[in-house]
């Protein structure tokens, strides 16, 4: 390649990443619905040609960014539950638990400085009324939810496949609200004084908290 086409291909990736960069940050603004094409396109300094060039459409783009944000998190939780079937005997709810919520609680280090904008846009997408956005974000991950579901079905025979669907999707809306740190305005005006120092100790307490409500309500909150 001659040094014109490298420039070219070097610019052609610089535009790309500010339009996911750009899209990631108004979707999780705006929503989805809200940001227009044209007012995406201005913002990363781009025209409405490269988002057809890159992603082909609006809906491409938005897939694009999902599997961006979510593509460690899967990779993680992939890892997680292999490690846990094939270490002996089933995992208990607690394991699974664990296993699939730390990599969401970590998808801000996943991602370095963009983590907080990253985490923002996870939780408008999971909470946005329309079921097409809500199905574009399940069809990114639904390949790793369907074994922790068949290894919740495994640890928790003595309830049938809705029941153990209804804790599966309240595990995945609490993890979504501090995912997005939903509440953290609220944790603010109601704990005073507190230093950076009690915020890292604070997430990591929230965390344990976290696992262990789930972790109950699975296996408690169920039974009929």
């Amino acid at each position: 390649m001659n040094g014109n086409g490298a420039s070219s291909g070097r610019s052609a990736a610089a535009t790309r990443e500010r339009l996911l960069d750009t899209a990631e940050r108004l979707f999780a603004e705006r929503g989805y619905e809200g940001t227009s094409l044209r007012a995406l396109a201005d913002a990363a300094e781009a025209n409405i040609a490269a988002v057809n060039y890159h992603f082909r459409s609006k809906e491409g783009l938005l897939q694009a960014v999902v599997a961006r944000a979510m593509t460690p998190v899967n990779a993680e939780r992939e890892r997680r539950l292999a490690s846990l079937n094939t270490s002996g005997g089933h995992p208990t709810i607690e394991q699974l638990v664990r296993a699939f919520v730390e990599p969401g609680l970590d998808l801000v280090d996943h991602h370095g400085d963009r983590g907080p904008a990253v985490a923002r846009f996870i939780g408008r997408v999971l909470f946005d009324p329309s079921p097409r956005i809500r199905q574009l974000f399940a069809d990114q991950v639904d390949p790793v939810e369907g074994r922790y579901l068949d290894a919740l079905r495994l640890a928790l025979p003595a309830h049938d496949t809705d029941t153990i669907l209804f804790g599966y999707t309240t595990m995945l809306g609490m993890l979504a609200l501090q995912q997005a740190a939903t509440f953290t305005p609220v944790r603010w005006r109601l704990v005073s004084g507190q230093t950076r120092a009690d915020e890292a100790a604070a997430r990591e307490e929230d965390r344990e908290r976290l696992i262990a409500f789930l972790t109950a309500g699975l296996i408690h909150g169920l039974a009929r």
